[in-house]
């Protein structure tokens, strides 16, 4: 069930009611806990979603909305009146973020943009970090200046520097003319720099001057130039590893870590799974122009049980992909290697997809806990609101066991 079923039957009833899902089944927490506040002074500082009896009619405020919402009408703002087709199209993807994890990410995006403040995005291949790139840039007072995206793994290390800071004429063999880089053309706007972690050292030593001092060179040049751009980084490695391993400046990690903001991969945010999927197929019924479809039993089984290494870029290529070759308005099968658990069968059923899902989900962050709390029960229990006694039972139905967690802090 959702929040809206709970929140529509108590608001009909008694006017009011806030509802908080603290725990669901479609979130993989393995049952569901629904607490209805139906008093709008004890729900207050409570998380949840508002409803109010307006006559025959029920209103809803989502507070997990509350943040898409605002941003989306900020990007609006920031990016209107749309001077060319590409904008508009990019009006029309709204941000799809139900899950906590984004949520965050949304707010921190809010609250830094409209500052100098340098951002280092995280997350895996394909998790999203350029659409909160765009964001910091659209919510911030360069919103009207150039966004340059810039791969940097794809950039040939002999042409990093040059990428980056230009080249006179005659710097290198085959440089007949002299070129702006990518800091000349973003100068007043904002310069996205995708996997940061491929730049050689080199170019990692020029760019701390950029970053500190607002100057540089161009390749064979003399001349110092000066800029104005506003860096976002991104990595989808552990920058701290390649700190400690050298082949990443610490100086520069420190400068460019200002703020972070970490997108977690798409097999973490199930919220944003179920919305996301929606989302795309409404976006592909409006592309090609037919009637929308929607995801069969087992296709939402398959959906769930795939890790998506691919991420949002995965999802949006399989639905696509689906959606042309699905005769019917039901989508009865995904094009990927179907993640059967062991004793489920391809017709086992969505329900028990999501148990052993959630099971799965549960365990991880059972252990992550206890590795924080360095073995010790009580205290996790503390962190999670429940008993001791009840952690221990959900640690044996898990073949989780405690003590492993003591004895590597022992040792």
């Amino acid at each position: 069930m959702t929040s809206s079923v709970f929140g529509a039957i108590a608001a009909r009833s008694f006017g009011y009611a806030k509802v908080e899902l603290h725990k669901r089944i479609a979130t993989r927490d393995g049952c569901c806990d629904v607490r209805v506040w139906l008093d709008e002074k004890s729900a207050a500082g409570h998380p949840g979603d508002e409803y109010r009896r307006a006559g025959a009619t029920v209103t809803a405020v989502s507070t997990a909305a509350a943040v898409t919402s605002r941003l989306e009408e900020k990007l609006c703002k920031a990016w209107s009146p749309p001077p060319d087709a590409l904008k508009r199209q990019r009006l029309k993807r709204r941000i799809v973020a139900d899950s906590e994890a984004m949520q965050a990410a949304l707010r921190a995006v809010e609250v830094v943009a409209p500052t100098t403040a340098s951002v280092l995005i995280t997350g895996e291949t394909g998790a999203g970090k350029e659409v909160i790139a765009r964001a910091l840039h659209a919510l911030s007072h360069r919103a009207e200046r150039t966004f340059l995206p810039v791969n940097c793994g794809a950039i040939p290390e002999s042409l990093v520097e040059s990428a980056l800071f230009g080249h006179e004429k005659g710097a290198f063999t085959d440089a007949h003319q002299a070129r702006e880089g990518f800091f000349e053309r973003a100068d007043g706007g904002t310069l996205f720099l995708d996997e940061i972690d491929c730049l050689p050292l080199p170019a990692q030593a020029r760019l701390l001057r950029v970053l500190q001092e607002g100057e540089y060179e161009r390749v064979g040049g003399r001349h110092t130039r000066h800029t104005d751009v506003r860096i976002v980084a991104a990595s989808n490695r552990g920058l701290e590893r390649l700190v400690a391993e050298g082949s990443f400046r610490q100086d520069l990690y420190y400068r460019i870590n200002v703020v972070p903001i970490h997108i977690p991969p798409l097999r973490e945010r199930p919220d944003d799974l179920s919305a996301l999927v929606g989302h795309f197929l409404r976006r592909l019924a409006e592309k090609y122009g037919g009637p929308r479809k929607v995801l069969g039993e087992h296709a939402w089984a398959t959906a769930f049980r795939y890790p998506w290494p691919g991420n949002l870029r995965e999802l949006e290529n399989v639905l696509e992909r689906a959606f042309l070759f699905a005769a019917g308005s039901v989508i009865e099968s995904l094009p990927v290697e179907d993640q059967q658990a062991p004793g489920l069968g391809a017709t086992g059923g969505l329900r028990e997809a999501k148990r052993r899902a959630g099971m799965e989900l549960e365990a991880r962050i059972l252990e992550d806990a206890l590795a924080r709390a360095r073995g010790n029960v009580s205290a996790v229990a503390r962190e999670m609101g429940i008993t001791p006694r009840a952690l221990h039972m959900k640690l044996r139905g898990l073949g989780i066991a405690a003590a492993p967690y003591r004895v590597r802090h022992r040792e």
